[in-house]
């Protein structure tokens, strides 16, 4: 079944994963992971994105953004995308596509999976078993969302700054969050949503996005296995 369209809409975040052509680096030095990140910046400005939280792997990236138009976050991308690849392929002496074809994203709801989201992406080493904790990935947000770094590339989102009035309270907040894991389902919830450009909400605000859209935002029901006695039990009594 093709993959469905993504969703663009102004001032809903997203979850945007980008990797590596064939799962392979995209990211060899230092150096490369900073250019990255200020070029990131630069388009965010120019079109008008908010960065909440990243990860940069070193062979794929998540973002979490929201965009004040509708095209910002595919502007972005494409444009950022196209520099980087030329970046990589004048510092390297390489040729030919560093990227793993088109970006994949989804729609979060704010109020019940922007912290989530934003906890998923910055536990992405620790969960990769390169680190303990993810104080200790110097690519990642958490630095400047639960420690003392000034980021300029984020901006703080609504349901972040709800925490707390005070920054600092506010941080201790956000960390504590870290405290508890989050589960294998959800992680998976994420995951399928994000690779199969579903919706990453509730039922409500599915069918908000649904009904705004006029396309499907998640899952049809495929009418349940045959042989299961729940089945079997639905059947007999309609």
């Amino acid at each position: 079944m093709a993959r469905l369209p993504r969703l663009n809409l102004p001032n809903i975040p997203q979850h945007v994963i980008q990797r590596g052509n064939n799962r392979q680096a995209c990211f060899f030095t230092d150096d490369d992971y900073v250019v990255y990140l200020d070029k990131l910046k630069d388009y965010a400005n120019k079109y008008s994105v908010k960065v909440h939280a990243y990860i940069l792997m070193t062979n794929h990236v998540h973002l979490l953004m929201t965009p004040d138009t509708e095209k910002g976050v595919s502007q972005l991308m494409q444009s950022l995308g196209r520099y980087y690849v030329r970046y990589i392929n004048q510092t390297y002496k390489r040729s030919g596509t560093l990227w793993e074809g088109r970006y994949k994203s989804t729609i979060v709801d704010s109020e019940q999976y922007l912290l989530l989201v934003s906890r998923y992406i910055e536990l992405y080493p620790v969960r990769a078993n390169m680190v303990r904790h993810p104080a200790e990935y110097p690519w990642s947000s958490y630095h400047g969302n639960a420690l003392d770094k000034d980021i300029v590339l984020l901006t703080s989102h609504p349901a972040y700054l709800a925490l707390s009035k005070n920054l600092d309270e506010r941080k201790n907040v956000y960390r504590a969050l870290f405290n508890s894991h989050i589960p294998e389902l959800t992680i998976k919830e994420i995951r399928d949503a994000t690779n199969k450009a579903w919706v990453l909400g509730d039922n409500r605000f599915r069918q908000e996005i649904q009904q705004q859209t006029g396309r499907r935002t998640f899952p049809q029901s495929r009418g349940g296995d045959r042989k299961s006695k729940g089945y079997k039990n639905k059947v007999e009594n309609q």
